[in-house]
C-alpha cells in the first residue's frame, strides 16, 4: 500500500478530484431527439433530505414502473446530472418514471450512508400515494452507483422489502477488499481505473480496511455472495477491458446460483465508463436500448 492508503491523504485527494470534476461535470450531448420531462424533488432519508431529479415517461403513456438510479464516481465525486442521458432514455423507451438520486459523497459521508440513502429512496418510492402508485420498482446504477444498487437490493432482502423487480448493475465495483493493484488489467492496455484511483476511492469511502468486507460494500468478496436466495432479479453489465470486470462476473455467478440472474451482458471492446467518457454514441444507444428492454419487461411481467 502507498501513502494514498492513509485516510487523511486519500480524503484530501478525493476532495481535489471531486472539486475538479465539479467544475466540468455535465451530461454527454446524447439523444437530442428525447427532450425529456424532469423536475427537481427531495427524497427523505434517515441521513437527511436527498436531492433527486424525477423524469416522467412521455405524456399520455401509462407508466407501469419506476426506476431509482444512482450515479457513479468512485463514491467520492460525480452527480446525478451526469446520468441525464440514461434517465431520459429509460423514461422514453422503458416508459417508466426515473428517480435519479444525488446521494451523499465520501469523505464527508462514508459507508454505509450512501447505501442506506439509496435503500431509503426505494422505500419512499414504494410508499402509497406517489404519482406512480402501484408501479413496479427497479433500481440501478453505473460504477459506484451499481454497487449502491446491489447494496440497496441486499438491504431490501434483509429487511423484507420493498419488492424490487429488477436490479441493474452496470460495471459496478463489488470487491473493495482486494486492492486495485491485485485486479488485473488487460495486457498492453491503459485502462480507466488506475491502481492509485482505486486506493483513493476505497480509503475515502471506507477507511477501516476490515469494514470493506461488509457484504454491502463487497458482495463479490469471499462468501459474501452466498445465501442470496430471494434477492431481486439482476441484470449485470460488464466492460471487456475494465479492471473491475472480474468481480462483477464473480457476483453474476453467485446471482445465477441463487436463481436471481436475469442476464450477464459483457460489452466488448470498451472500458469502464465508456458511455460517459466518449464511447461510440451508437454503441451507447444499443446498450441503453438493451437495458431499457429489460426494464420494460420487468415492470410489465
Amino acid at each position: 500500500m502507498s501513502i494514498l492508503s492513509q485516510p487523511f491523504v486519500a480524503d484530501g485527494v478525493a476532495r481535489l478530484m471531486a472539486a475538479a470534476a465539479g467544475r466540468v461535470i455535465k451530461p454527454r450531448p446524447l439523444f437530442p431527439e428525447i427532450p425529456g420531462c424532469s423536475s427537481d424533488i427531495t427524497v427523505p432519508t434517515r441521513h437527511g433530505p436527498m436531492p433527486a431529479t424525477l423524469y416522467r415517461p412521455p405524456e399520455g403513456t401509462p407508466a407501469k414502473g419506476v426506476y431509482v438510479n444512482a450515479h457513479g464516481g468512485g463514491f467520492v465525486m460525480g452527480g446525478a446530472i451526469g446520468d441525464d442521458p440514461l434517465c431520459r432514455f429509460l423514461a422514453e423507451h422503458a416508459r417508466v418514471f426515473v428517480v435519479n438520486v444525488d446521494y451523499a459523497l465520501a469523505p464527508a459521508r462514508r459507508f454505509p450512508v450512501p447505501c442506506e440513502q439509496v435503500y431509503d429512496a426505494l422505500k419512499w418510492v414504494a410508499a402509497p400515494g406517489r404519482e406512480w402508485a402501484g408501479a413496479r420498482l427497479c433500481v440501478g446504477g453505473q460504477s459506484a452507483g451499481g454497487a449502491l444498487a446491489a447494496a440497496a437490493s441486499r438491504l431490501a432482502l434483509r429487511e423484507g422489502g420493498p419488492e424490487i423487480v429488477l436490479q441493474v448493475l452496470h460495471y459496478p465495483p463489488l470487491d473493495l477488499v482486494t486492492p486495485a493493484t491485485a485486479k488485473p488489467a488487460p495486457p498492453g492496455r491503459r485502462v480507466v481505473i488506475r491502481p492509485w484511483m482505486g486506493e483513493v476511492f476505497d480509503t475515502a469511502y471506507i477507511p477501516d480496511i476490515a469494514r470493506r468486507g461488509d457484504p454491502l460494500a463487497s458482495p463479490a468478496w469471499g462468501g459474501n455472495g452466498d445465501g442470496l436466495a430471494g434477492i431481486a432479479p439482476a441484470l449485470v453489465l460488464t466492460c471487456e477491458h475494465d479492471r473491475l470486470r472480474a468481480e462483477a462476473v464473480t457476483y453474476a455467478g453467485k446471482l445465477a446460483e441463487a436463481g436471481a440472474l436475469v442476464e450477464h451482458y459483457d460489452i466488448l471492446g470498451v472500458d469502464h465508463g465508456y458511455d460517459l467518457m466518449g464511447g461510440e454514441p451508437e454503441l451507447v444507444r444499443r446498450v441503453y436500448a438493451f437495458l431499457a428492454l429489460h426494464v420494460e419487461r420487468a415492470v410489465t411481467a
